[in-house]
């Protein structure tokens, strides 16, 4: 095994502790954090509780408290879904979204802007994003990732700057093309 490989997972797991540990300050708990920054990510067929859980690779019933929990803050709204009566749809309230502008993860992210080379930076995310990927396959999770990156994704499909997921058959727009989804699977 490579030293620096566990010595860079060593300070992964650290800085991940660190942030975590800053969350509680808000009155928000780690899973509540994370359940705020997938919803501010996520498409808007994305944004279920199902997903949630799968993006936590967490139990429904933990999902479930967590959001009983941000729904009580006030953070997060629950609504039955447009698309399918039986579904659930999620969404961040203008407090949840507040909220998230002091996400203590931010803290972190200038830590990392601050102490790293533009070239620095981007070998890291690259590393980071193969660990993930390498991490999702062994524990055969799904990748959560970003529409236009997707094989469904069609750009500029009306000819009019709207773009369209081929899966679900429905329009999507620039900025919902750069957020996360549950169905992606890579090009």
């Amino acid at each position: 095994m490579d030293i620096r490989a566990v010595e860079a997972a060593r300070l992964v797991d650290r800085l991940g502790r660190l942030v975590r540990s800053g969350e509680s300050r808000q009155g928000i708990n780690p899973a509540q954090w994370e359940a705020l920054r997938f919803l501010a990510r996520a498409n808007r067929f994305s944004r279920t509780p199902a997903a949630l859980a799968d993006y936590l690779v967490s139990t429904r019933g933990t999902v479930s408290q967590t959001l009983i929990a941000l729904e009580s803050k006030g953070l997060v709204l629950r609504r039955q879904s447009s698309r399918d009566g039986r579904s659930v749809e999620l969404e961040l309230t203008p407090a949840g979204l507040e909220m998230l502008e002091d996400d203590p993860l931010i803290e972190l992210a200038r830590d990392l802007g601050k102490g790293s080379s533009d070239d620095g930076l981007t070998s890291t995310v690259e590393v980071l994003r193969d660990a993930l990927r390498r991490a999702l396959q062994r524990n055969g999770s799904r990748p959560f990732g970003v529409c236009q990156n997707c094989r469904y994704f069609r750009k500029n499909a009306s000819g009019r700057g709207k773009h369209h997921c081929a899966l679900i058959d429905e329009p999507l727009s620039e900025r919902e093309s750069d957020l996360i989804c549950s169905e992606q699977q890579p090009a």
